[in-house]
């Protein structure tokens, strides 16, 4: 389901249509004595129309049960390779998106085998797949393997279409975006650019998509401390994104949460923690406390209130972070490497320091081994890393980490080209 990668309301209008078209068919052409075969394929069909109309709008818990009823009936009726890949990879979009992750890499890859054999290595049906795949490893934090699947998911979109198709912009985007947890900010935004020169040409300045790429930008931008230019364009994502979408929905989430980074930035804290409060309650509202979106907000909770001095708060979440990506995502996970870190900072607060050192070894270990020795999060590391030595009268050591975390900084903040002209 490609177009779930992108949810925008015209979509969801066409599956709106589709739904109604295959219920038509469910209640009448298919009771009119077709073949097994037939009543296999619509009803499917129906089941599928109706998953993706949730799928598009968010509601995955609606959609689950009958995207698992449509593959159900795929493998059990005389259905076509073609049917039974498309709902093979509906369902591996949707448990991607509920954090079931094995199987959903599992899904995926059955679906791409049936599209490969039905339409060849190099379709532009076998491009989308890999890019939920890449989604997928994302999600896995197999960056190392997400990396050579959008590059050939690519290259066949180059294959099929013009370098400036507007069909090539998700595979611009998502690269930028794996590039962006990579750390490999310069080249990231050298994608964002092409990107958003074809979005703003074939999408125009307010649709929900553009709005989207815009919100990734301001991310990009708040990694690079860039936060001028990051608050111009997440204002511009939230306008939009409340017009299409209403003021509390859940799909605004990533939002808030640059939004949220960007108060903390100026210390405007009491801000920061409304906004992340909201977002912890849509989340949870919609998909549940123990979502690793949720994990994740809290870990963003738990870094404002060490910034802000207050460890009994910051303890309670962090704890709660601990606990739901580990469970999740798992103790190799960057976004638990990064939990670990904050719960490091409070054991170091504590006077733990043992402890502390224990947990940033542990994060260390992930976040070199998913990434490499001079990822920005690597960083972090290291900085807690130094204090806790510097704590225990270790100053050489300390200073040695210091100087680790100048050098990864610096070569991560350069002076970079602003992309305003792309975008406006």
């Amino acid at each position: 389901m490609a177009a779930a990668l992108s949810p925008n309301p015209q979509y969801i209008k066409h599956l709106t249509f589709v739904l109604i078209y295959g219920f038509v068919l469910l209640g009448g052409r298919t009771a009119d004595g077709q073949s097994d075969f037939a009543k296999t394929t619509y009803s499917a069909n129906a089941l599928q129309s109706m998953a993706r109309v949730y799928m598009a709008a968010g509601e995955y818990t609606k959609a689950q049960p009958l995207a698992e009823q449509a593959l159900t009936l795929a493998r059990t009726g005389s259905v076509s390779d073609t049917q039974l890949s498309s709902c093979l990879i509906d369902l591996a979009w949707l448990y991607r998106d509920q954090a079931r992750l094995t199987d959903a890499e599992r899904l995926c890859l059955q679906g791409l085998e049936f599209q490969e054999k039905t339409y060849g290595k190099n379709h532009p049906y076998v491009a989308y797949t890999l890019r939920i795949l890449g989604s997928i490893y994302q999600a896995q934090a197999k960056y190392r393997l997400a990396a050579p699947v959008l590059d050939r998911a690519m290259a066949i979109m180059h294959a099929n279409h013009q370098p400036d198709s507007h069909l090539t912009i998700g595979f611009q985007v998502d690269i930028a975006k794996l590039l962006t947890a990579q750390g490999n900010f310069t080249q990231a935004e050298s994608y964002y650019m092409q990107a958003m020169d074809l979005i703003n040409k074939s999408y125009g300045p307010n649709h929900s998509y553009t709005a989207v790429v815009l919100g990734n930008i301001a991310k990009l931008y708040t990694l690079q401390q860039r936060h001028t230019e990051a608050q111009t364009l997440i204002n511009r994502t939230l306008e939009i994104q409340q017009d299409v979408y209403g003021p509390d929905h859940h799909l605004i989430a990533p939002t808030w949460l640059t939004l949220a980074k960007l108060h903390q930035a100026k210390q405007q804290y009491q801000q920061a923690e409304n906004l992340l409060q909201k977002t912890l309650t849509a989340v949870e509202n919609k998909r549940g406390a123990n979502h690793p979106l949720a994990g994740k907000i809290l870990t963003a909770l738990a870094q404002l209130y060490i910034a802000e001095g207050k460890h009994a708060k910051a303890r309670n979440v962090c704890t709660r972070a601990v606990k739901i990506l580990e469970s999740s995502l798992g103790p190799d996970n960057d976004c638990t490497a990064i939990a670990f870190n904050n719960m490091a900072k409070l054991y170091m607060h504590q006077g733990k320091y043992s402890e502390a050192l224990n947990l940033c070894h542990k994060a260390l270990n992930t976040l070199e081994n998913i990434f490499d020795t001079h990822h920005p999060d690597v960083a972090d590391v290291l900085e807690t890393m130094s204090q806790l030595h510097q704590k225990a009268g270790n100053l050489a050591k300390a200073a040695q980490l210091a100087r680790r975390v100048k050098q990864i900084r610096a070569s991560r903040l350069a002076a970079y080209e602003p992309i305003a002209k792309a975008i406006e």
